[in-house]
């Protein structure tokens, strides 16, 4: 998907739509209605950004009550033809919005009443063939895949992870105050209430799979600062929304300052992404180098290879991640490669 949503970049317009949109989320009384009614009537940069805003953090409700309030009798000063903002037209741009959330987001819970600080970083971490699963004291839950660290901080308005090496899932528990962001590799994936899985290859490439909801993938547009509560995480302009069944496969000498492309998955290809979570390893013929690589990742054990052409064989199957003596005995019989111990810690393989 190429389209991309231009996003407020911290001036004033941008505080004042999050102001609102997190009184919106709250509830607002009779007063204050009339007051966010003007606000938006006051300018064309408030509406954009007020719906960019809230198209960004999932505010299905708070757009519904947008529309509620802004009846099309009601229309914006006008400064010229051209910068006219009939209210009529934001009333549609605002029921266009709801259709397209409505199709691409998912049923979530409300959000969590979360006031939670952390003083320094907590660290998760596994070992090789290691995985294990946390929930986060918002109650977000990661599940980390082998030899992977993951970093965790929350300030007043942010909830940051850091992705250091490996692969995680992460199922964001909903906090529309604070979005929960995760850098890594000089990139940052940001979402409020949705599930995806990130990992860093072994080529140091950023792969990652939206499974719910929507993510927006960007760079910062300054500096993170969680120990303010006046410095929220923001991403710079030419951030890209990356929906449920895409994905997004980022190369280390991709320059960051260039939207990413996200591009339609197929279940059955998210299903065996996925299927580590499980314990499980799938192939559809990849090659047997590709296969004993992926293998690696799980085992402290060394592949060799004496030959050529067995680099080559293809394999398919499921396999239990870790379990080395399964995989070579699969291998001998159903693909005809012969292996030996040549060490502890090292197999070499060769072709019948």
């Amino acid at each position: 998907m190429n389209n991309v949503y231009e996003m407020p970049n911290g001036n004033a317009s941008y505080d004042e739509a999050s102001a609102w949109i997190a009184k919106l989320d709250k509830g607002l009384s009779g007063n204050e209605q009339q007051e966010l009614q003007a606000w938006l009537c006051a300018s064309e940069d408030n509406h954009a950004t007020f719906m960019k805003m809230a198209q960004l953090w999932d505010q299905m409700d708070a757009l519904a009550k947008l529309a509620d309030i802004c009846p099309p009798a009601i229309n914006a000063p006008r400064r010229s033809m051209r910068f006219a903002w009939p209210a009529a037209a934001m009333a549609a741009s605002v029921l266009m919005a709801i259709a397209l959330l409505t199709w691409m987001s998912p049923v979530v819970e409300p959000d969590r009443p979360v006031a939670i600080v952390t003083a320094a970083p907590d660290i998760y971490e596994t070992a090789i063939g290691e995985q294990a699963s946390h929930d986060l004291a918002d109650g977000t839950r990661i599940v980390l895949n082998t030899n992977s660290r993951v970093t965790v901080s929350y300030s007043a308005t942010n909830r940051l992870l850091e992705l250091q090496r490996g692969e995680m899932h992460v199922i964001v528990a909903r906090d529309t105050a604070r979005p929960l962001s995760v850098l890594v590799g000089g990139r940052v994936v940001q979402a409020v209430g949705t599930e995806f899985n990130i990992e860093i290859t072994g080529e140091q490439r950023i792969e990652l799979v939206v499974t719910e909801g929507v993510v927006m993938v960007g760079i910062m547009a300054g500096p993170a600062d969680t120990s303010s509560p006046q410095a929220p995480l923001v991403l710079t302009q030419n951030a890209t929304p990356v929906a449920a069944g895409q994905e997004v496969v980022i190369d280390s000498d991709d320059d960051p300052a260039e939207p990413v492309a996200a591009d339609a998955i197929d279940t059955d290809d998210i299903a065996v992404k996925l299927s580590w979570r499980e314990g499980n390893l799938i192939f559809r013929g990849e090659s047997l180098e590709e296969a004993v690589s992926e293998v690696g990742r799980y085992t402290e054990v060394q592949f060799i290879f004496l030959d050529e052409a067995s680099k080559k064989v293809r394999v398919a199957g499921l396999f239990k991640a870790g379990d080395v003596e399964g995989l070579l005995a699969a291998l001998r019989q159903n693909f005809n490669i012969s292996y030996e111990w040549v060490a502890d810690d090292k197999i070499a393989l060769s072709g019948d």
